[in-house]
């Protein structure tokens, strides 16, 4: 029921669909980068867990938008992000100058990693 004047399907295309979508993107942040993790008995720390939940998001967001644009994880959920691109195995090697990963030539995403680094790597 409501007072809208708009036709039933844009009503559902243009308010509907969207309110489920971003609810979608809350379950998200709930669920795969853990924003309801407020155990802490003081506030201060379950604001602070609560924010890094948020940074976490809007950076995953930020790569999913522009570094994964025209490829297979354009639309991924976050925590197919974070299984394939982000908990990968891999050697550190650390210099004075430099750090340096040695990924496994097996990583079967390597070469969309690869690309994900060079579109944020500044030019």
């Amino acid at each position: 029921m409501t007072n809208l004047d708009d036709s039933p399907k844009a009503i559902y295309d243009a308010i509907y669909t969207q309110r489920g979508e971003m609810e979608n993107r809350i379950k998200e942040q709930q669920l795969y980068l853990f924003a309801d993790r407020t155990s802490c008995s003081r506030f201060i720390a379950n604001q602070f867990r609560l924010l890094l939940a948020s940074a976490a998001y809007v950076l995953i967001e930020h790569v999913r938008r522009e570094a994964l644009k025209d490829t297979e994880l354009a639309k991924a959920r976050v925590d197919t992000i974070r299984l394939k691109l982000l908990k990968v195995a891999a050697r550190v090697v650390v210099s004075v100058r430099r750090v340096v990963l040695h990924l496994s030539s097996s990583y079967p995403y390597q070469s969309l990693l690869q690309r994900l680094v060079a579109r944020l790597a500044p030019s």
